[in-house]
């Protein structure tokens, strides 16, 4: 029986997948809401992705303004909180970032905000962009009502779980 031999250094480029580091790197995207998340440790790195629908930055448009109320006058916008207050994320109607990254109030510079403190919203409606990892997500409204406080600044770095709007 004959005996193949490997020549020296056959297996110096293969790469070994450490699959529980995948594994615990894929439920911290489901997790997170992470689009993607990258580790690199000396020459190795590891990228774990999901799929997702792409989004262009054009196709973020203001929504139309709302008609005008023909009766009434309407109520007072609610005052926005005061800079350096914090809120807590507990509080009903606080909407939270699913993530890390940069919180846009607008499409894009020089057009209005996506809403403002006063607005009435419907569920699904987006309040603002995060953008993660050059990926533009949009956060919407996870129910109808009235925008009571915008609790960040555009273009403002926000961290995971970090209250973002509050809706009443």
């Amino acid at each position: 029986m004959a005996e193949t031999s490997k020549p020296a250094g056959a297996d110096k480029g293969r790469l070994e997948v450490d699959t529980s580091l995948v594994r615990a790197l894929a439920e911290l995207l489901a997790e997170t809401g992470l689009t993607a998340i990258e580790v690199e440790d000396n020459d190795r790195r590891i990228r774990v992705a999901r799929e997702h629908a792409p989004i262009a930055a054009a196709t973020y448009h203001a929504p139309p303004p709302a008609p005008a109320a023909t009766s009434a006058a309407a109520p007072a916008p609610a005052p926005a909180v005061p800079a350096g207050e914090v809120v807590d994320a507990d509080v009903a109607g606080t909407l939270t970032s699913p993530m890390v990254g940069t919180v846009y109030l607008a499409a894009e510079p020089g057009t209005p905000n996506f809403v403002s403190v006063g607005d009435e919203v419907k569920e699904g409606q987006t309040l603002v962009i995060i953008e993660a990892m050059k990926v533009l997500n949009p956060i919407a409204a996870d129910k109808a009502g009235t925008v009571k406080a915008i609790l960040v600044d555009n273009a403002q770095p926000v961290e995971f779980g970090q209250p973002l709007v509050v809706i009443g």
